[in-house]
């Protein structure tokens, strides 16, 4: 069976550029899994549905088809023939994407989504609940962190080169992020009972990713 590397952690605690460069270190294929409930947040908001509606969020959701393929070793998707890339990190996305997350039917599309990606290849595989709800039986389990500042600082310099936005703004915004993310009341964020935690504040994201590679190959 293809085999399953899982990275859970809060927003811009750098997991993303972490299991992206561990899937490249070990051949893997990348998984992005936020990106999904930001592809569903992204189409309501093209569709006109109400965000603070679950049952028209629910009934979109369900009847979208996520087209998944291979593309410079990640797993990619296109949505009603439309790959959805800078549109994911906008700063209306951020600001509606926890909500959309926290509907049961969103959260079942997205899950069976990500499992049926273990058929195209071993994982490295990162979000907020994918040590204890997506792959709790994978091999491997990391849980990253950071100091809020720490990751305020990362998230507005990703920001900053699409859009003009203060770095208190950031720091808010990834606040109520953490309180959706870890009382929502299906998968909420937490921290698997098996998985390492790693705190990132202080190291470069390549360090963390030697650390990680150790930890796998010995």
């Amino acid at each position: 069976m293809n085999k399953v590397v899982a990275i859970d952690g809060p927003s811009a605690s750098g997991k993303s550029t972490v299991a992206r460069k561990t899937a490249s270190g070990l051949g893997y294929l990348f998984v992005d899994s936020g990106s999904l409930y930001r592809g569903l947040t992204w189409k309501a908001l093209e569709k006109g549905v109400d965000i603070d509606s679950e049952d028209e969020v629910s009934e979109m959701a369900e009847n979208i088809v996520f087209e998944f393929f291979e593309k410079l070793g990640a797993v990619c998707f296109g949505i009603e023939g439309v790959e959805p890339v800078e549109e994911l990190r906008t700063e209306e996305i951020n600001s509606n994407v926890s909500r959309v997350a926290t509907y049961p039917a969103v959260r079942e599309k997205v899950v069976n989504s990500l499992r049926s990606m273990r058929d195209l290849g071993s994982l490295v595989i990162e979000g907020r609940d994918i040590t204890t709800a997506v792959f709790p039986d994978a091999e491997y389990k990391f849980y990253l962190d950071a100091s809020p500042e720490e990751r305020a600082r990362r998230r507005h310099a990703e920001m900053a080169v699409r859009e003009d936005i203060a770095e208190e703004a950031v720091l808010d915004s990834l606040a109520k992020r953490d309180m959706i993310d870890s009382t929502r009341e299906k998968d909420p964020l937490r921290v698997a009972e098996d998985a390492e935690i790693i705190d990132t504040t202080d190291m470069t994201l390549d360090e963390v990713v030697d650390y990680i590679l150790v930890k796998i190959q010995g």
